[in-house]
């Protein structure tokens, strides 16, 4: 009888077993019965079960949101935990964009903003670089020292801060937002850091090679290689100099000067007890925008993270 092909001894043919074919194949391997299969399968279709209850009670107050602002106010009055308008109407957001000067607190806003960001960019990627690549006594150091302060509540700094901006004349002015905003920011200093970081060193070798100095190499190479992190960088930035509160709060004095936050807040203490479709909708007026901007830059913002080495640290 031979072992590669065995059978019976009417000359019937057996099917090949592992046995049979481990000795007609020497490297074969028998296959493991697949034991754990089920139990990854139910458990991931559990955790992701989990995740979209998760979300849906995350979206659902902003949802809630948007559709009260629809809503009309007997209808607030009659059923205020009803879900969809009826009828529906844009008159809340009518009334309350000319209740109270959002037009200038949006004005406000955005050139804060815009000026925030520009030089956040400006001076994190200088910081950035230097702390990457120039070499000097106490760079460690001052470095740990200036990323701690990132670990320090706003609200501690609160009463030192005010004290300062009413030495420098500042209070009731936007100075007090646009320039320590640019100046000092830990976050963006090691993002940008961590970007010049993860870019070779022979770029700036083959430049000092041809007499580039430091100045001519940050302007020239490093800064066009920093594209990614300084567009998901203004993003972040961005969002956290609209969303303030705080500081304009303790600052900033006449209305013509209210952030969207602070003008919102002011809002809220006038309607809220009256029309709450009213503060709905101007919510949404102070929200929408920089959700909008938030949701065309996520993607950029995670891939800018990853690129970065923050993602897996």
């Amino acid at each position: 009888m031979s072992l590669t092909n065995p059978s019976l001894v009417d000359g019937t043919q057996l099917p090949p077993t592992d046995s049979t074919i481990a000795i007609s194949a020497p490297g074969y391997r028998p296959r493991a019965p697949r034991t754990g299969a089920g139990k990854r399968r139910l458990g991931q279709t559990l955790l992701h079960a989990l995740l979209v209850v998760g979300g849906l009670a995350m979206v659902f107050p902003f949802l809630w949101m948007l559709l009260t602002s629809f809503k009309t106010l007997p209808q607030l009055l009659k059923d205020p935990l009803s879900v969809l308008p009826q009828p529906w109407t844009l008159d809340n957001y009518a009334d309350a964009w000319n209740a109270v000067p959002f037009g200038q607190a949006y004005l406000n806003s955005l050139y804060i903003a815009v000026l925030v960001v520009a030089g956040t960019l400006l001076t994190a990627s200088m910081a950035g670089y230097a702390f990457a690549r120039i070499r000097f006594r106490g760079a460690k150091v001052l470095f740990i020292l200036f990323l701690a302060t990132q670990m320090i509540p706003k609200q501690v700094t609160l009463i030192p801060f005010y004290l300062l901006m009413t030495q420098l004349g500042w209070v009731d002015s936007h100075l007090a937002l646009i320039v320590p905003g640019l100046l000092a920011n830990p976050f963006a200093v090691f993002l940008m850091r961590q970007f010049v970081l993860s870019l070779p060193k022979e770029l700036e070798e083959a430049a000092i090679v041809d007499g580039a100095g430091r100045w001519r190499i940050f302007w020239s190479i490093i800064l066009p290689n920093l594209k990614p992190g300084l567009a998901a960088l203004s993003i972040i930035v961005a969002l956290d100099v609209w969303n303030a509160f705080l500081f304009p709060l303790v600052l900033l004095n006449t209305p013509d000067l209210f952030t969207v936050p602070l003008l919102l807040s002011a809002f809220q203490g006038q309607f809220g007890s009256i029309n709450y479709g009213l503060v709905m909708a101007a919510s949404a007026i102070s929200t929408i925008p920089m959700l909008i901007v938030f949701v065309i830059g996520q993607r950029r913002i995670l891939n800018s993270m990853a690129a970065s080495g923050l993602g897996g640290r």
